[in-house]
């Protein structure tokens, strides 16, 4: 499947995109790539393929210990802050 130029301007609208009329013949041969490519794939027999339920099937995926390596790092943020008070943060008011 090939796009026209005026293809690519119809979705450029559609996409509130805006592109200049040097590059449209530019995606028009790009995206026209990406679909042939597209139905090069579709072409492909799958039938013989086993659907898979999970990539990593019948395989071991090696997990890490789910363990906290620093708990509190309240002091450190709070260094930061403009201002603080009995461990919150004072913040301008804003509703009158």
């Amino acid at each position: 499947m090939s796009l026209t130029p005026r293809d690519v301007e119809n979705i450029a609208h559609l996409a509130r995109l805006a592109i200049s009329q040097d590059q449209v013949k530019a995606y028009a041969a790009d995206l026209s790539k990406i679909l042939d490519f597209i139905d090069q794939l579709k072409a492909a027999d799958t039938n013989a393929v086993e659907p898979m339920a999970h990539p990593l099937a019948d395989q071991v995926q090696r997990l890490r210990a789910d363990e906290p390596l620093d708990l509190d790092q309240h002091e450190k943020y709070q260094r930061n802050a403009p201002r603080v008070e009995a461990g919150l943060y004072l913040v301008p008011k804003v509703i009158e």
